[in-house]
């Protein structure tokens, strides 16, 4: 298996788009896993994600284990939470929430991820995360971090935290609205951040279709992750099969 952030900046340097699919531990049963996964390897995407805000003990190893079983898309953990690390995986996004004030999402749940990640073989990859706000809808992630999302008319405080994390030696920076979320991060913002920052920028949150999809690479998004859209909408799958 390549490496994923060698593997990420490659695509960018080819002018590819990249996609990934985000599967929640707790939204899908192990018994679907194989034909989910098949719709996955029969579209245009890069990569899957696995993780949630509130996944329980457990979940998460058997899931990248099957879903291991069929396809070779590069399985990267996005997770929530310590107890979501898996060496079942090929990488893990480290991620810090730049957008909030609560330490323990800030760097305490890292600390407490050492001892998980000393005998793995992961790929680490430090990630920047910004949770921008979608019309007032609270989040997973606000109610599990008991953090604020950044306010969207902020665009300038957006890009200057964006520009924070990559200083502060993030790898990929990622904007997100929000599983679930009503709107996607807009596209103002994706084009401010993108002007200004130099690493890999990942929006997710809220993209419910291939127009909504195309417009966040068009406005700088390197990568593109979709979840909840693909759980809901089929059709969605069939648009994704080509660019």
């Amino acid at each position: 298996m390549k490496n994923v952030l060698n593997n990420i900046q490659h695509n960018i340097f080819a002018n590819n788009k990249q996609l990934a699919v985000l599967i929640d531990p707790e939204k899908i049963r192990l018994s679907d896993v194989e034909a989910f996964v098949k719709k996955i390897n029969k579209s245009v995407a890069n990569y899957i994600f696995v993780g949630g805000s509130t996944v329980p003990v457990d979940l998460t190893e058997p899931l990248v284990v099957e879903i291991n079983k069929h396809t070779n898309l590069p399985v990267i953990l996005f997770p929530g939470d310590v107890a979501q690390i898996t060496n079942k995986a090929n990488a893990l996004l480290f991620i810090s929430l730049l957008s909030g004030r609560n330490p323990a999402y800030l760097i305490g749940k890292h600390v407490e991820a050492i001892p998980r990640l000393k005998e793995t073989t992961l790929e680490i990859i430090p990630t920047g995360y910004l949770l921008i706000e979608n019309e007032g809808v609270q989040t997973m992630v606000q109610k599990v971090t008991e953090t604020e999302p950044m306010p969207s008319k902020q665009v300038e405080n957006i890009v200057n935290t964006a520009l924070a994390g990559e200083l502060l030696g993030m790898r990929l920076i990622y904007l997100e609205a929000g599983s679930g979320a009503k709107n996607p991060v807009s596209p103002e913002i994706i084009k401010a951040v993108r002007d200004d920052l130099s690493i890999p920028l990942i929006v997710g949150g809220g993209i419910k279709s291939k127009a909504q999809m195309n417009a966040a690479f068009e406005a700088g998004a390197n990568i593109v992750v979709i979840g909840t859209a693909l759980e809901k909408n089929e059709d969605f799958f069939r648009e994704l099969k080509r660019w």
